[in-house]
């Protein structure tokens, strides 16, 4: 019960990881707000009965949920998201922000209207749930409270190393651990820790690259993809026991955690003067000697 009474937001909730993180939230002893729009894998149609399904599995085990309809990449429908666990529960500790889907395109047949909707859901996605909690958290903290609050995003292996055919899908969820990044910065004076993970698990979004590429385990055996795996790791990190850890990044698949290094500063040469660009092949050649090779794409 490292979560007791702890109050949650999880955005994408409906379903795949969103749903496992609501499930474990609740078997932790956490109030749940399960946002999900109850859309397509490519985002379209819509139906309230995925975040309510999910809310009568929280409530048949005990526990406490309410389904959120808000369409969580306009302003209004983040600031509703914040307000229901506000008026719902009366406080907001976690905020999970998962919600995806996806638009694959090699990049010259990707239409500009699939970049704009995987980079609103994603990206835009993330920004605005955070920023409307923040805005909370602020707030409660200029008032003489003390937040222990969390933020948990979703970035992914595709973010970090890049995956052919998914140059929009890519690029958002880049961007995502940058906004990670300066979220822990500028909130953490308020008690409030931004961290994201990458995560690796068989949902609607990777069911057919994981049919096409892995076996499905034997009866009784680790299912390594299955996205229950995720979850034990997101809720620790929303958890009071997670204090401590801010602006970073997580990798995790199965039963396999890993920090992940993003980009530092590797060999350098400085003449103290501007560069001829002629005298530039040797100097860059050293240097690309001298640093890690690059991990490779995923796809490529």
């Amino acid at each position: 019960m490292i979560c007791k009474d702890r109050v949650i937001i999880v955005t994408g909730a409906g379903r795949g990881l969103g749903r496992a993180h609501a499930l474990e939230f609740a078997r932790q002893g956490a109030k749940v707000v399960v946002n999900d729009l109850g859309v397509s894998r490519s985002g379209e149609g819509g139906s309230a009965a995925p975040a309510q399904q999910v809310v009568e599995e929280i409530r048949a085990l005990g526990g406490e949920a309410v389904a959120e309809g808000s369409d969580i990449a306009t302003d209004a429908g983040a600031r509703a998201l914040v307000s229901t666990a506000l008026e719902t529960f009366g406080r907001l500790d976690v905020l999970v922000n998962n919600a995806g889907f996806l638009r694959d395109r090699m990049l010259v047949n990707l239409s500009e209207e699939e970049w704009d909707a995987v980079m609103r859901v994603h990206l835009k996605g993330h920004f605005l749930p955070l920023k409307h909690a923040g805005l909370h958290w602020r707030a409660e903290s200029k008032a003489g409270g003390r937040p222990d609050a969390r933020v948990i995003n979703t970035s992914s292996g595709a973010g970090l190393l890049g995956s052919v055919g998914q140059g929009n899908y890519s690029a958002a969820k880049a961007g995502i651990v940058g906004l990670t990044l300066v979220a822990a910065a500028e909130l953490g004076r308020y008690g409030v820790t931004v961290n994201a993970i990458a995560p690796a698990a068989r949902t609607r979004m990777t069911e057919q690259v994981f049919a096409a590429t892995m076996a499905a385990p034997e009866e009784g055996a680790f299912d390594a993809m299955a996205p229950e795996n995720v979850s034990p790791l997101v809720v620790w990190l929303g958890s009071a026991e997670s204090r401590d850890v801010t602006g970073r990044v997580f990798e995790v698949e199965g039963g396999r955690i890993c920090v992940m290094d993003g980009f530092r500063r590797g060999p350098s040469t400085d003449k103290g003067a501007r560069w001829n660009p002629a005298e530039l092949g040797a100097e860059i050649g050293g240097l690309l000697k001298e640093a890690a090779r690059p991990e490779p794409v995923y796809g490529a």
